[in-house]
């Protein structure tokens, strides 16, 4: 529909599929005391994708416009990069990714364009987006339990629930420890803190880890910087691995300094960015490399360098709730993990938790 549209019902069309898409964005503003801000960011997500789209339609061969559909998907407007229309496919019997993903648009456009009976060779394009790949989950000699919890956004930083929080990972690692798990994931700051200055929490976990290895999320101050991090610990050691993609407007403000500096003063209490690490990090774990990822990081390309077979990825989406944003991010890590042919262990609080395979 929208290759044969004309300009006006592009640019209504990326004005609604950006509400509709992206409405949970401005959810996140509840938590900073800036509800007044949730239509206004809603409706300025919207205006940028109907111009995107509109752009798009200045061509007026279809061709064209198909190749341009085709790379919106690396279009990442002030580096977020969560409108993939392939994610549309992902549970269907096409597959989503890259070359079929650009088959399929070549055979809707063939079927537009070709007279009568030619258009039966669309068909064969639609096929061929079916055939099945040889990426096959790599099975790995352990037993691992991955954490779900539903921990409302509004007591997760509160003082007065921090206790009953860690509290809470330590009941989830004992009960891990007593089923002769190998290794349990604990979601996105599961440790509500900057885990690397309490000792005791600390010195805890580098006991637990004498028995079952532990990956568990907090926030990490080093160097007057915060970083949002990934705590891994086995046999008493501690790895961190700091979060290297932040997120847009959550983690950073993605503009010139003196506009970065200006945001946080007005609406976020003079908060500084998070700082980020230059490099994803590895974790050893009983032999096996998972490469170390933090909500929005694993649902960017940046963090799939060297195709790692195995990810542990962690996350919170209680910042989004009640929305699509937890359905949308497992849609996108199942088409990272197609592409890269990486098998994600992905443990989340308020959003869905399990083991996607390639």
């Amino acid at each position: 529909m929208l290759l044969k549209a004309d300009g006006k019902e592009w640019f209504w069309s990326g004005f609604f599929i950006g509400i509709f898409w992206f409405y949970w964005i401005s959810l996140s503003f509840r938590y900073y005391d800036l509800a007044f801000m949730i239509p206004i960011v809603i409706l300025s997500i919207a205006l940028v994708y109907a111009l995107i789209f509109r752009a798009i339609a200045i061509f007026k061969s279809i061709y064209i416009k198909a190749i341009l559909l085709f790379f919106l998907s690396y279009i990442a407007p002030f580096g977020f990069n969560w409108l993939k229309l392939e994610l549309t496919l992902i549970n269907s019997y096409f597959q989503a990714y890259t070359l079929y993903y650009a088959l399929f648009l070549f055979g809707i456009v063939l079927l537009i364009k070709l007279p009568k009976w030619f258009k039966l060779v669309s068909i064969l394009l639609f096929i061929l987006c079916t055939y099945p790949t040889d990426k096959k989950h790599e099975k790995i000699p352990l037993r691992i339990s991955i954490s779900k919890t539903d921990i409302n956004q509004v007591n997760k930083w509160d003082k007065k629930h921090e206790n009953s929080l860690v509290m809470q990972n330590f009941s989830l690692i004992s009960k891990a420890i007593k089923q002769r798990y190998d290794l349990i994931i604990l979601p996105e700051s599961a440790f509500p803190q900057y885990l690397n200055l309490h000792s005791n929490e600390m010195r805890l976990l580098k006991e637990l880890s004498q028995n079952i290895d532990i990956v568990t999320g907090g926030l990490t101050y080093q160097n007057h910087k915060i970083y949002n991090s990934s705590y891994f610990f086995e046999k008493g050691r501690v790895q961190i691995a700091h979060k290297v993609t932040l997120v847009p407007f959550g983690e950073e403000i993605p503009l010139p300094s003196f506009l970065n500096k200006f945001i946080n003063r007005v609406f976020f209490n003079s908060a500084s960015d998070y700082a980020r690490a230059k490099e994803p990090s590895d974790f050893d774990i009983k032999g096996v490399k998972f490469r170390s990822a933090i909500c929005f990081e694993a649902t960017t390309d940046k963090l799939y360098e060297n195709y790692p077979k195995q990810m542990v990825a962690i996350s919170n989406n209680a910042w989004f709730k009640p929305s699509i944003e937890p359905s949308l991010q497992h849609l996108l890590l199942k088409l990272y993990a197609k592409k890269y042919n990486t098998t994600i262990y992905h443990s989340a609080n308020g959003g869905i938790s399990g083991i996607i395979t390639p």
